[in-house]
């Protein structure tokens, strides 16, 4: 399935940042959580709907990347950081 662009602004649900959407945002860029809304990348088919934590920091081939696990199934998905992100959430917890 191809990847589906949605400008959605949101509310998180972890630290009520107010977060507008680019099309590309699946997290908020204060705390770092996300939700577990998509089964493919923008669908949102997911029945499950359980927030995700950012456990993890990935540095590769020149790119930053959020590990989220979800509080409530367990999924683990990979999510492209965003310039405007608080990675230093990670970086001081040693999550990276």
């Amino acid at each position: 399935m191809a990847f589906i662009k949605r400008e959605e602004n949101f509310v998180c649900e972890r630290c009520g940042e107010k977060v507008a959407g680019n099309g590309y945002t699946n997290h908020c860029p204060k705390c770092l959580w996300s939700k577990h809304v998509d089964v493919e990348p923008g669908d949102r088919l997911s029945k499950c709907n359980g927030m995700m934590e950012p456990i993890f920091l990935d540095f590769s081939n020149g790119v930053f990347s959020i590990i989220h696990k979800c509080v409530k199934c367990g999924l683990e998905k990979k999510n492209i950081a965003s310039p405007g992100d608080n990675t230093n959430i990670l970086i001081d917890a040693g999550r990276c």
